[in-house]
């Protein structure tokens, strides 16, 4: 029933929602403001408008000022932020660290803030162009006597359901008649009389008809907003505003006689217009946040372009969003969160490389076709948790389209995966409200199946599971899901480790070697950050590199487990190589974290581009051990510590670069050259370590334990004392060939020197005597002190990594708020390295 003009008004006013801006005329800042501040003060201090708090964000305000109007505004807020970066980057004396805060102190409170723009942000995830049929394309149906009673149990489930709605029986991902087992298996989960009540699905996408007879009676008008063209009527306006109308209609259509049915037929759908026209970060940070006490999941059909090349992350407003949504959402159990996975996998594209299907926060679905085989379009990547179904095999999805009655049959992509498990966790919601974002979670990877076990993707992991980048934890079955909600024992608070930021300063060989750089975690460390198991695992690195697409890398835990974090990507020509980037995995789920983690960049192409790691930081986030003294994790960049800096141990390595999605290692360490643990004083392996900071030797001694040195990986054709230089066997060859002439070369040309000398101290007796210069004591001192900073380099004091690092990419060091290049350089280091079918038989019977 829709509510009454008033009273949306009502509730609108109750939810911070911006007003109309406009641009042309005024500019526009997103500030964080201290608890304490005076927000009229701050307005008055600078000539400022205050335009109200951003959503449900704390402390964050809009102020705007007419175009060109505040320059001291602006400048201060410059200021600001140069003072912050450096203090983080250890470009100022410790005398000045707190320079930064006493300047936040005198604008009045202000901690953070950021110009807002409008931006085209994302696309939606339709499937581009491409085969009908998929990958390892094959129809896997039964025999013509199973079919015929498949069709006639899928008569009598309609029947015994009431549903008469007239596409339900081309509802393949529902029930599936011909390729047997190939669904969603969700109708015994009705049969048990669960079907979403009780239950709220927020779309963010293009619009959604609240019109439609198909939708009307589950839409919820004050969860719903647009946006764009700020109202509170999500309605599409523009001729390709579709996309969220169908995504709701796989979640929450109606069971009358319109169309087909949704995966939660009796639960509410809400609607967030953001994609139709250029939009701030700050609409997109209300938007996740928008009425996140009643709407308990957010459908995310989109994201950056999925072309191979793009490589970008939500801003920093956006990223406290998320993290405000998980943890106050929902009564504090936390916002759901689902994005779909991407469509660029014939681009070469994959989802590590955006940072929101890589976010801790997400649960990341990709697709898989009406039989069961991987699309040609979605993108696989360490961060995917689950596979359901979608376009391919000839069929996509049907569901609800834009119109009074209109149905539509060509819904695909991981558009259309996403919203089918939200559907499911609508459900299992629906029997277990308590449950939390990371209860949900849990259950994606304990009740997930894997599929295609025998085409080289699956590793075994160490809780018993099977994972693959191309699948996840395997496809999702609503009947073991919900069963599973349903006993299901909450897990305890989040925990987290930080390592410190690891200084590695090296050269990335390349060709057929990568430079590995690792870390010991110890116990003592996951006692001290309270973390008992893990769930998700991120990776911050900087990499210099001049074609990013040619970079890998992979992370291998202490129990041999490899996540491919970053694969190559021809389409990808940018010169940035990763700048303060975080991949993320969910390979590593449930391992205990004990021991040393390694990470392998390889530069997997040889040519004119090259590139050096500079450093990384580990991330490992779970289970808290003792929940009573577990807080919440600070908002990202919300508080700035002083962090500290470690030298990483350095090798090269043979270990392979991450391979197309379905050539994968059968066994997950196959693929590495174990070296045998040299004899103590055997000094034919050599260990190259990065330059050591003035706290970095402190560092590795108090913070990182005892680090194990990490012995160089034999890749070379000649005995294990002769260095490989990082390259490969043929350009090592080419080497020592190239030095063998020179030897012979210059021993020529000695014996012919020497000759002539002889001769000519026959002739000239006055040269018989010969004479060596040496230097006095002092010279010699200061000689062997340049010797010894020549050895050592000089590394970062301090690493100004963001303690918050659950998000790839930015940070408020990195925003757009002014063009001036005030980037810090790092001082190159002198070193060189060397180096079932998944039904539930209960399901389908009821």
């Amino acid at each position: 029933m829709r509510l009454p003009s008033w009273l949306s008004l009502f509730l609108l006013a109750s939810h911070a929602v911006a007003a109309q801006r406009d641009y042309e005329k005024n500019d526009y800042f997103a500030v964080h403001l201290g608890p304490t501040a005076d927000i009229q003060e701050v307005a008055r201090l600078f000539g400022v408008k205050h335009e109200g708090q951003i959503g449900e964000l704390s402390d964050h305000h809009t102020f705007s000022c007419s175009k060109g109007s505040c320059p001291d505004f602006e400048a201060s807020l410059h200021e600001l932020k140069l003072r912050k970066k450096r203090w983080r980057r250890g470009d100022i004396g410790l005398q000045k660290r707190d320079s930064w805060r006493q300047l936040s102190i005198e604008l009045g409170g202000i901690l953070w803030a950021e110009q807002q723009h409008l931006r085209h942000r994302h696309v939606k995830r339709i499937p581009p162009p491409g085969p009908l049929v998929s990958r390892q394309d094959k129809a896997d149906g039964g025999t013509d006597a199973e079919q015929q009673e498949a069709i006639q149990r899928l008569n009598s489930i309609a029947e015994t359901l009431d549903i008469s709605d007239p596409i339900f029986k081309e509802q393949w991902h529902l029930f599936n008649p011909l390729q047997l087992g190939h669904d969603l298996n969700v109708t015994g989960v009705w049969l048990d009389g669960i079907t979403g009540n009780g239950t709220i699905s927020a779309v963010i996408d293009d619009g959604l008809d609240m019109d439609s007879n198909d939708l009307k009676d589950n839409y919820y008008a004050a969860g719903s907003y647009d946006f764009n063209d700020k109202g509170p009527d999500p309605k599409p306006r523009l001729f390709d505003d579709k996309h969220g109308t169908r995504c709701a209609g796989e979640i929450a259509a109606v069971k009358n006689n319109v169309c087909g049915v949704g995966m939660a037929y009796d639960s509410k759908v809400a609607g967030l217009r953001i994609l139709s026209k250029p939009i701030s970060d700050e609409d997109e940070a209300t938007a996740i946040n928008y009425h996140y006490q009643e709407n308990d999941i957010y459908s995310c059909s989109w994201g950056p372009p999925d072309d191979g090349a793009t490589m970008e992350a939500p801003g920093i407003l956006i990223q406290r969003a998320m993290v405000n949504g998980i943890q106050s959402g929902r009564g504090g159990l936390g916002s759901v969160f689902v994005f779909a996975a991407g469509n660029g996998a014939a681009s070469e594209d994959n989802c590590n490389f955006d940072g929101y299907t890589n976010s801790i926060y997400s649960i990341t679905v990709g697709g898989i076709d009406r039989a069961g085989n991987h699309p040609y379009y979605s993108e696989a990547c360490s961060a995917q948790l689950v596979v359901t179904y979608s376009s391919g095999h000839n069929d996509a999805i049907h569901t609800t389209d834009v119109g009074v009655d209109k149905c539509y049959t060509g819904h695909g992509g991981t558009s259309a995966a996403g919203p089918l498990v939200v559907g499911t966790v609508a459900l299992a919601l629906s029997a277990r409200p308590d449950l939390s974002w990371r209860d949900l979670q849990y259950l994606c990877v304990e009740t997930a199946i894997p599929i295609h076990l025998d085409d080289g993707s699956w590793q075994n992991t160490t809780i018993g599971k099977k994972f693959s980048h191309t699948y996840g934890y395997g496809k999702v079955d609503a009947y073991l899901f919900v069963e599973a909600a349903k006993s299901f024992v909450p897990v305890k608070a989040q925990a987290w480790f930080h390592s410190p930021w690891l200084s590695v300063q090296h050269e990335i060989p390349e060709g057929d070697q990568g430079l590995a750089a690792s870390f010991n975690v110890t116990q003592q460390m996951l006692d001290e950050a309270n973390l008992e198991r893990l769930e998700h695992v991120t990776v911050t690195m900087n990499v210099k590199h001049g074609k990013r697409g040619d970079l890998s890398a992979d992370l291998i835990s202490p129990d041999g487990v490899v996540s491919h974090l970053a694969v190559t990507r021809r389409p990808d020509v940018a010169d940035t190589g990763y700048d303060d980037w975080t991949f993320m995995s969910v390979a590593h789920w449930g391992e205990s974290g004990i021991g040393k983690w390694t990470v392998v960049v390889k530069d997997t192409r040889e040519n004119e581009f090259n590139g050096t790691f500079i450093d990384w930081r580990l991330n490992l986030w779970g289970e808290s051990i003792n929940e009573q003294i577990q807080g919440l994790h600070p908002l990202p960049d919300e508080h700035d510590d002083d962090h500290e800096t470690a030298t990483a141990i350095v090798s090269t390595t043979s270990v392979d670069a991450a391979p197309s999605p379905t050539s994968l290692a059968a066994k997950p360490t196959d693929h590495i050259d174990r070296p045998t643990k040299p004899k103590p004083g055997d000094d034919s392996d050599t260990t190259a370590t990065a330059p050591t900071t003035s706290t970095g030797s402190e560092a590795a001694a108090t913070t990182t334990g005892a680090v194990e040195p990490t012995h160089t990986y034999s890749d070379s054709f000649l005995p294990s004392f002769f260095p490989t230089f990082g390259v490969s066997k043929r350009t090592q060859i080419w080497i020592y060939g190239s030095i063998g002439l020179i030897i012979v070369f210059c021993a020529g040309l000695g014996v012919y020197f020497v000759l002539q000398r002889r001769k000519r101290l026959r002739n000239n007796p006055r040269d018989a005597y010969e004479f060596e210069m040496v230097g006095d004591a002092d010279d010699d001192e200061q000689q062997g002190l340049n010797n010894r900073r020549t050895r050592t380099g000089k590394g970062r004091a301090r690493r100004g990594g963001e303690l918050y690092d659950a998000f790839a990419g930015e940070s408020d060091d990195d925003d757009d708020l002014y063009s001036e290049d005030d980037t810090y350089q790092d001082t190159p280091s002198n070193d060189t390295s060397t180096g079932s079918r998944g039904d539930s038989p209960a399901g389908r019977e009821k």
